[in-house]
């Protein structure tokens, strides 16, 4: 993709996970990177090295709590004078918390809606100027399937995930006439460093060997009783940033394999 070289791209929640899947694709594309996210200092500091060394692009790390608006303005604005522009805006990053409605704890929802919610809206208003003067930028907001398919005890998750595609929705509608898409990907059961903590629960609770753990949670979630892996979502990513894809805006993208469908 020599549309991309060149350009960066900032991902938030990109220590692990599908972060750190998008920030390989990235780099991989010859794309500058601007990691964030949560970690041990060394082994953020080993990726960063790593994506570098191999690709030979200029990989940073903002360490920005994304809880505090006042971090996630001075994130975008070293990245914005270190680069010019932030050409792939990849608002990743996400914190959940399990509880019923009456018991949720009041400072879990306020840490959901500032991580989950308001990050992303600070991160595009901060970007889309540069990307305006551009005529060029691309804006990937994560969704989720628990945008639209609802389970109990998960009210933060569920409405930052929901409210985030009302968001990309208002800003594709913004942003129509330019160069600059928005879209949403809204990823089933990926097997991402919390969906194996789950693994390592059901494998405890049930006695079970990991096929049998990981087995048991696709039943109720994918028909195709596949998980899905990071790298498949960051190529739906990926592929938006083509121009190939420059009409695709606005859009909640599942990949889920098939849990949307039933």
């Amino acid at each position: 993709m020599a549309s991309l070289r060149g350009k960066t791209a900032l991902v938030t929640g990109s220590t692990g996970g599908i972060g750190e899947a998008f920030a390989h694709a990235f780099a991989r594309e010859g794309c500058n990177v601007v990691l964030n996210g949560l970690g041990e200092a060394a082994a953020i500091e080993r990726l960063r090295c790593a994506l570098a060394a191999e690709h030979g692009v200029e990989v940073v790390y903002e360490g920005a709590d994304l809880a505090r608006a006042d971090q996630v303005a001075a994130m975008m604005a070293s990245a914005l004078d270190r680069f010019g522009t932030i050409d792939v805006l990849v608002n990743n990053a996400v914190t959940r918390h399990y509880a019923p409605v009456e018991a949720f704890p009041v400072d879990k929802w306020e840490q959901a809606l500032a991580v989950n919610l308001s990050a992303a809206f600070h991160s595009v208003r901060l970007a889309l100027p540069a990307m305006k003067r551009r005529n060029w930028g691309r804006i990937i907001n994560m969704g989720s399937i628990h945008a639209t398919r609802m389970v109990p005890n998960r009210i933060d998750y569920m409405t930052t995930k929901a409210a985030i595609v009302g968001m990309t929705k208002a800003i594709a509608l913004e942003c129509a006439e330019t160069g600059i898409t928005c879209n949403a990907l809204c990823p089933g059961w990926v097997l991402t460093p919390h969906a194996e903590r789950q693994i390592a629960a059901r494998m405890q609770e049930k006695s079970l060997a990991r096929e049998q753990a990981v087995a048991e949670l696709l039943t109720v979630r994918q028909p195709s009783r596949r998980p899905i892996m990071p790298a498949e979502v960051a190529a739906l990513g990926l592929f938006l940033c083509t121009d190939t894809a420059a009409n695709i805006t606005g859009a909640a993208l599942p990949i889920d394999g098939g849990w949307a469908a039933g």
